[in-house]
């Protein structure tokens, strides 16, 4: 089984490149399907207080007999938290329902810009980092101009921005000021929620190299140098997203795929969320 390749974060913690998300993944059904991502070889595993899952996540964590220290845990604090004291209440109830003395990431899930406290919010993040509960801090769905306030008025870069991102939405500016300030790129909806995977280009170049439309896209990401984490509660598709460290896409076919890029959003945009 191959390892994922590790990329280093701006305060020097590696994280899996190829990681397992668990949106809309079911309470019920939660803790099976994290067993068999695990099991698959992911070793990175993302969560937040809004999938309502956290407590099944962190179960499976703890019983897959694999080291903490070997697993990368992602949790978020929702926009109900928003506030120094309000994401400081909410990563206790995140931590006690995850079972884990700490997360290896943890992020602001939207910015919220319209309610203005996510730079507070932020500070509170930047104290769970001093304090050691957090390995790492960062966010998910900033634009720049969040990123930029973050930078001008608090201490600690954030090491990763997750957003939507996929061949149809490549985020070339946001890709650019990230690489600048050492902020790495997650993608999450890295397949587009399945939308993209019928794209005539990506099933022609999937076929040309015996694979399937998500492993390809899912190596597209791999070599642009972004974090992905796929979602399934599928065992086969699971393991079949984990399979994209034996083969790479050639300089042609990353033309070919580049231009695909449309824009096109499959969830909510940022600027008109909250």
């Amino acid at each position: 089984m191959a390892n994922p390749p590790l990329l280093t974060l701006n305060n020097s913690v590696p994280i899996p490149q190829l990681g397992f998300g668990v949106y809309q993944v079911r309470a019920a059904q939660a803790e099976n399907v994290v067993t068999a991502a695990i099991e698959a070889g992911y070793r990175s595993i993302d969560t937040a207080t809004l999938y309502r899952n956290e407590a099944e996540v962190g179960a499976a964590v703890r019983a897959s007999g694999v080291a903490r220290e070997e697993l990368f845990v992602t949790t978020k604090v929702w926009n109900d938290s928003h506030g120094y004291d309000n994401t400081l209440r909410a990563f206790d109830r995140s931590v006690a329902e995850l079972g884990l003395e700490q997360v290896d990431l943890y992020l602001i899930h939207w910015p919220q810009p319209r309610l203005d406290r996510y730079v507070e919010t932020w500070r509170a993040l930047e104290q769970l980092y001093r304090d050691g509960r957090v390995r790492a801090i960062g966010v998910s769905n900033f634009g720049v101009p969040q990123l930029r306030r973050l930078l001008d008025e608090t201490d600690v870069v954030p090491a990763v921005n997750q957003v939507e991102l996929h061949p149809w939405l490549q985020q070339l500016p946001l890709r650019t000021f990230h690489a600048e300030y050492g902020i790495a790129t997650e993608a999450w909806s890295p397949l587009a929620r399945g939308r993209l995977l019928g794209d005539r280009v990506i099933t022609s170049l999937a076929a040309k190299y015996g694979k399937s439309p998500a492993q390809l896209v899912l190596r597209w990401h791999l070599q642009q140098g972004i974090i992905a984490i796929p979602k399934s509660a599928t065992p086969a598709r699971i393991r079949e997203n984990f399979a994209v460290f034996d083969f790479e896409l050639a300089d042609d076919d990353l033309v070919a795929l580049a231009e695909l890029d449309e824009g096109r959003r499959t969830g909510a945009d940022p600027e008109a969320f909250g």
